[in-house]
């Protein structure tokens, strides 16, 4: 049978698609944005140690009481928001998995479901699985990075809306909203009775002394905000899929609703890795962040030393590069020519948006890679200018 006219145009990826280039011709993957250095020693030994022991059957579904507790004390710690680990924290098989529960247990068909964009490509397939209508509030230019189009906020922000989806730090741009998005993103949701998905798997990955701030910390907003993040990007495990949704207990529930039929459980031996990790590995994350600002540095300053127009990454593992000065005008062409080319794979940011015109032109390059790797990217880079 063929695929569901709703999922058609979700049935390949652009990650796939650029990582299967890269292999091809054997690039460099600067697309895909998993680091290529593993996570705290301690906390692989504590999954090898799991594995060993005999923990590699079902975990209770809501997640492993001792990781949930670690998930709520974290929060209490970094962001100062108290969750009941028994009835608002659910782990889940990863962010995406936490993404798609909440949208298909909380989107009725037909309902309107709002994101920022560009906007990572799981938010617009999970608004398909939940049978809802998109709805997009653009980012814009403002100078060297990006903010958010208040007045298409206000004008796409209905009655109609049953979810707004954010994503701070941003992926792909690298943006961190600032304090007055937020606060105009929770005005308008409580105006008009909206929840938010607040996606923040870089949560620890926001640079140059900024801190992070979750939209569930305004006023108003804890009682209507699920907040997301994961083990992936905080510690370097991106193939363990260990995420967590944590909110009101009701919207947690309808959540677990929709996730216990996706993957049931999962992870097993890896949630109590986490869970020590969450409890004693913060300061491997405070240094990883470090030099992961490094990385951006070394990366932003060889692009524009190339000749591309490079935007400011306030966080997340990406940086944004306009390659219009080096005379190419169409980034999805760029980057499906970079492989075979330079020998270097990225990925469009038309490749995540509905209104491409605006974005055409840029290219996403990961940089949470080693310092060797990045070098060699960038020599390779250098050639387009040969």
């Amino acid at each position: 049978m063929p695929t569901v006219s709703r999922l058609t145009p979700y049935a390949t990826t652009i990650f796939a698609e650029m990582s299967q280039l890269a292999v091809t011709h054997g690039a460099i993957n600067l697309g895909q944005g998993f680091p290529d250095t593993d996570g705290p020693a301690s906390m692989l030994a504590a999954a090898c140690s799991q594995i060993t022991g005999g923990n590699n059957q079902y975990p209770p579904g809501p997640g492993v009481p001792l990781l949930r507790q670690a998930v709520a004390d974290h929060q209490s710690r970094c962001h100062g928001l108290d969750y009941d680990p028994d009835t608002e924290v659910l782990i889940t098989v990863g962010a995406t998995e936490a993404i798609a529960g909440s949208l298909v247990g909380l989107v009725e068909p037909g309902a309107e479901v709002v994101v920022i964009e560009p906007y990572y490509d799981a938010y617009a397939a999970a608004t398909a699985m939940a049978g809802g209508v998109r709805r997009t509030v653009p980012l814009v230019a403002d100078g060297d990075t990006f903010t958010l189009d208040r007045d298409a906020l206000a004008a796409t922000v209905s009655d109609r809306t049953a979810v707004l989806v954010l994503n701070s730090p941003h992926n792909p741009t690298g943006t961190v909203l600032s304090a007055d998005d937020l606060q105009a993103i929770a005005s308008v949701c409580i105006a008009h009775d909206v929840i938010v998905l607040s996606d923040e798997v870089y949560e620890h990955q926001v640079f140059d002394g900024r801190p992070h701030r979750s939209i569930a910390t305004l006023p108003g907003m804890r009682e209507r905000t699920l907040r997301i993040s994961s083990a992936a990007k905080t510690f370097n495990v991106t193939g363990w899929k260990v995420g967590w949704v944590s909110g009101p207990a009701e919207l947690v529930a309808a959540t677990r609703t929709a996730k216990q039929f996706m993957s049931f459980v999962g992870s097993g031996p890896f949630q109590p890795a986490v869970t020590h990790a969450l409890n004693t590995q913060m300061p491997w994350v405070h240094q990883a962040r470090e030099d992961l600002a490094r990385k951006r540095d070394l990366i932003s300053e060889a692009l524009r030393n190339i000749g591309f127009g490079v935007h400011h990454t306030a966080g997340t593992f990406f940086v944004c590069a306009d390659p219009r000065p080096l005379g190419y005008r169409d980034g999805e062409q760029l980057c499906r020519d970079l492989p075979q080319r330079v020998g270097v794979a990225a990925v469009p940011v038309s490749a995540f948006v509905d209104n491409a015109e605006p974005w055409s032109h840029l290219v996403r390059f990961a940089f949470a890679k080693r310092d060797e790797v990045l070098t060699e990217a960038v020599a390779r880079l250098q050639t387009l200018t040969d």
